[in-house]
């Protein structure tokens, strides 16, 4: 099951913005959907990606960014260790759990500068901030911050697009609900607080046909 998340405009806005002249770094606590997003980004928007996951990169990805003074290797490294085809301003870089190697963070000022390539760093909040201490941040980059689905994105993962819709023209008219969809709406809100927000809860509650 998919969940759409309203974070994919941004991203959308930010590659029309930016034209490979930013990296995006998109933040938040661990199990938002940072990753799952980054990546289906890089599938629906790009010729091709590759996902580098600092989690589990092996030693020769991490020597790779000695390379630097040879974008042609360092390309050609990774193209072959990921068995990726790399096309100029067609294909998406993605740095995931960038907290985990912070040199691939430092390295985006000289990537972005050579502009071959789009590039979306991922990464836990709070280890962001601590793993900056002996590297120069890039002023190459926009922070996006992920939080937890909100109702609306919870409502549209129950497939409740036409309540939603009739919400917000409520909303807009300053007008109460009728009072059945009242109720249904507010049964819905209250799943929404017991489910919560993170991507597993509600994708295990939806597949399981709501139940708890």
């Amino acid at each position: 099951m998919e969940i759409q998340r309203k974070l994919y405009q941004d991203l959308l806005q930010w590659k029309q913005e930016s034209r490979g002249k930013k990296a995006l770094l998109i933040e938040g606590a661990r199990r938002v959907g940072k990753s799952t997003i980054a990546e289906k980004f890089g599938r629906e928007q790009y010729r091709s990606y590759i996902l580098i996951d600092f989690n589990k990169a092996p030693k020769s990805v991490k020597d790779n960014f000695e390379n630097l003074n040879e974008l042609d290797i360092f390309f050609q490294n990774l193209s072959l260790e990921y068995n990726v085809r790399l096309y100029p301003r067609e294909s998406l870089i993605i740095f995931d759990e960038i907290q985990k190697f912070p040199r691939a963070r430092e390295a985006v000022k000289y990537l972005v500068a050579d502009g071959r390539y789009d590039y979306i760093e991922t990464g836990s909040l709070i280890s962001i901030k601590e793993n900056v201490e002996d590297i120069t941040v890039p002023s190459e980059e926009r922070k996006l911050r992920m939080y937890p689905l909100d109702f609306e994105e919870f409502a549209r993962a129950m497939g409740e697009e036409l309540l939603l819709e009739y919400i917000e023209k409520c909303y807009h008219e300053e007008k109460s609900l009728e009072q059945k969809l009242h109720a249904k709406a507010m049964r819905l809100f209250r799943e929404y607080m017991l489910v919560g927000g993170m991507p597993q809860s509600v994708v295990a509650y939806a597949v399981n046909s709501r139940d708890f």
